[in-house]
């Protein structure tokens, strides 16, 4: 069988998607749940014995993933997991600021009855802390609230931006919403900002999406800052060099769970 159309068998649907997909999606995941730790030294040998995959696999994904600064390279063929920093953290979320209230505010008015009902759906998405497919699937249908609020706006681009910054944010995101509960919050935020669209009123939507916003950012600042099992992930503060800690042995096989 060919490379790209083998199958890892890691669950439903797996044997049908082309083996570059799996791979990306494995890894990604790894990452993004700190199976794969910040500051991590991974090389293609090492990913494609952990995940049972061809290294002509996996090297595309990891083309990807670096695309998407999921990985950085140190040679041609060893990667490093990025550290997760308090810097970045304010970066991606002041983007956020710069970017999607003025998207809300044009999406104002715009949204059709089919897109309400999808986003009222999204706004029911809850988790369980500590869990972490419930916080996957919270995440998820965050980011595709958001994403969908952004493309409303009509600015397409806009839409790819700001889908590609929550992209880079879910690894924040899944450490902080694995240890603290969110749910009425995110489902009092994101309600009133549904209520202010199809109410076509473009300064309260834009007040609703940037409030919401600076409040995702202090829970997840806050979860950075002061829980000792964020600490051990290798956050690091800006000018701050990073504690080097014990590795997940890349090469024990990973039991994805379902």
């Amino acid at each position: 069988m060919s490379d790209d159309r083998e199958h890892a068998g890691t669950g439903e649907g797996a044997a049908t998607r082309p083996l570059a997909e799996t791979a990306y999606e494995l890894i990604k995941r790894a990452i993004i749940q700190c199976d794969l730790e910040p500051g991590q030294q991974v090389t293609e040998e090492q990913l494609a014995n952990h995940f049972g995959l061809g290294r002509a696999t996996v090297r595309p994904a990891l083309k990807r993933l670096y695309q998407e600064h999921l990985v950085q390279t140190i040679s041609r063929q060893r990667y490093v997991i990025p550290p997760i920093t308090l810097k970045d953290a304010h970066d991606l979320f002041d983007l956020r600021l710069l970017l999607e209230p003025v998207a809300a505010r044009r999406a104002a008015g715009r949204v059709d009855p089919e897109l309400i009902q999808r986003l009222d759906e999204l706004c029911r998405a809850q988790y369980r802390p500590g869990d972490r497919e419930s916080a996957e699937a919270f995440l998820r249908a965050n980011s595709e609230f958001h994403v969908t609020v952004a493309r409303a706006s009509g600015n397409q681009i806009m839409g790819e931006v700001i889908a590609n910054l929550l992209d880079r944010e879910e690894r924040l995101n899944h450490l902080a919403h694995m240890l603290h509960d969110r749910n009425e919050d995110a489902y009092h935020e994101h309600h009133d900002l549904v209520e202010a669209l199809v109410a076509g009123d473009g300064e309260r939507s834009e007040q609703v999406m940037a409030r919401q916003i600076r409040a995702a950012r202090a829970f997840v600042m806050d979860a950075l800052t002061s829980s000792p099992i964020i600490q051990s992930v290798n956050v690091t503060r800006p000018g701050h060099a990073r504690r080097h800690l014990p590795r997940i042995n890349v090469n024990r096989a990973v039991v994805p769970r379902t």
